[in-house]
């Protein structure tokens, strides 16, 4: 973060400071107390298990400048008193940035590109980080910190030395990208997908639609919109971007008329895609080294925004090459010592990204037995059944799915149904025993599902190496 004395970072962001107001912050906003060091500050989030105004101390004693709070902790040092923590980020995150953008010329700006989409953002962002490093400093999320407390801790980070902020921006409901978008104005939106993704919260495919949208509208004036040609709800938001904010539009895809487009694509045994990447400044063959066709449109994506921001295509080719999943449980595949393949996709799920995943299964499975591990895709509201029913009728092929949680069983009926044989599990605990019980070297096992069943501890089960016990769940 560039310094601020506590006195401004509380007149920012309408916090009453207790004391230490010319104390300078140096550091990053830290919401993770063992994470606070000298001159940063620590903000103190009441969580549903873990509440961080009792660790406000320790991230004092361990040089924190002040820590935001939202009610008085006696016998600690300087803190910012505010009516909510995250409300009080985002309003210092605008400032920051907006001060950072005054301070630069036009030769050299600093500029946000922002990722959204009902699935690939974060791989997509992680692309992004390694294409445009030849730019300059570039900043971007660990994981997918995309809300409305993961965005401002990575603006924060931004100094007078950042050449890219590269930022990944998640909805659930209509008008969150409107307010992050206000927090971070993008020079450069990326529209991935619409898709069936949180339809309990969004009420229906449309609104997903409109949200997705709020990002090209938030555009700077004169931004570029990046959109998705090959999903016909992005495509359409060409016409929004021209009127919000008088945007130039880049489109990507295998469409005829993608200003950026890959033919050829093919996989390989391990499967990684290979293709030909046409676009207006020339070509170049590209060799993924992600697993899994679907990230063919990731790349398009990221490729389509280097070359805009000046990245040459053959370094966008090479860079691509050598570009290896770098956030944890997104299509990590892994052999263990004793012939077992696992293809860890688990850390998020909807109705299209599983299917996506079953389909990379089948291409890294040729002559071994498949074995799906399925959780729950929460907050599909009312279509959650159907949509389960419909995931599971596309197993087929399948060797083994072993379905987790109450919310699979019209998934498994379905499995069934379509000649699978399916083991139901109630949680990911049970879903571990089962699996200890049934692999056998040469198996293939997917796993995948919202975040919120779990199934990320069944792969950290599967790739812990022997001996290790596991974590309680």
């Amino acid at each position: 973060m560039i310094d601020m004395t506590l006195t401004e970072v509380a007149s920012v962001t309408g916090g009453t400071l207790t004391s230490g107001g010319e104390t300078l912050v140096t550091g990053d906003v830290v919401a993770d107390s063992r994470a606070a060091g000298p001159g940063t500050l620590f903000a103190a989030f009441e969580g549903a298990h873990v509440d961080g105004h009792d660790f406000v101390g320790a991230a004092l004693d361990a040089g924190a400048a002040a820590a935001f709070v939202t009610r008085t902790v006696p016998g600690t040092g300087p803190t910012v008193l505010v009516d909510d923590v995250a409300a009080a980020l985002g309003r210092l995150a605008r400032h920051v940035l907006a001060v950072v953008r005054a301070r630069r010329t036009d030769a050299d700006p600093v500029r946000v590109v922002a990722v959204t989409g009902s699935y690939g953002k974060t791989t997509t962002k992680d692309l992004l980080a390694r294409l445009l490093a030849p730019l300059g400093e570039t900043i971007a999320p660990p994981g997918s910190f995309n809300n409305e407390i993961g965005l401002p801790l990575t603006v924060l980070r931004t100094t007078d030395t950042t050449s890219t902020l590269v930022l990944e921006m998640g909805a659930d409901r209509v008008g969150n990208l409107a307010y992050l978008t206000s927090i971070a104005p993008p020079d450069v939106a990326v529209v991935l997908a619409v898709g069936r993704a949180h339809l309990g919260e969004f009420g229906g495919i449309e609104n997903v639609a409109r949200a997705k949208a709020e990002l090209v509208a938030g555009l700077v004036p004169g931004g570029t919109a990046v959109l998705n040609a090959d999903d016909p709800r992005v495509a359409a938001m060409a016409e929004g971007a021209a009127a919000a904010a008088e945007a130039q539009v880049l489109t990507f895809g295998r469409s005829a008329d993608a200003d950026l487009r890959a033919e050829d694509v093919r996989l390989d045994g391990a499967g990684h895609a290979g293709f030909r990447l046409l676009a207006p400044t020339g070509a170049a063959d590209v060799r993924l080294a992600l697993v899994g066709e679907h990230h063919v449109t990731n790349a398009l994506a990221a490729a389509a925004v280097a070359l805009h921001l000046g990245v040459g295509l053959d370094a966008i080719a090479e860079a691509l090459a050598t570009a290896g999943a770098a956030s944890p449980h997104r299509m990590d595949v892994r052999d263990r010592g004793d012939g077992i393949r696992i293809v860890d996709d688990s850390y998020n799920a909807n109705p299209d990204s599983v299917r996506a995943a079953l389909r990379t299964l089948a291409g890294l499975s040729a002559g071994r037995r498949r074995v799906a591990v399925l959780g729950e895709m929460l907050e599909l509201g009312e279509d959650s059944a159907a949509e389960h029913a419909s995931v599971g009728a596309e197993t087929a092929g399948i060797d083994l799915l072993v379905a987790v949680g109450p919310g699979t069983a019209p998934l498994g009926r379905a499995a069934r149904e379509a000649g699978v044989e399916v083991l139901d599990a109630t949680d990911a605990a049970t879903a571990r025993e089962l699996l200890d019980a049934q692999l056998r070297p040469g198996d293939v096992v997917l796993l995948k599902g919202s975040n919120g069943a779990g199934i990320w501890r069944v792969a950290d089960h599967l790739l812990r190496p022997a001996g290790e016990g596991d974590a309680p769940s």
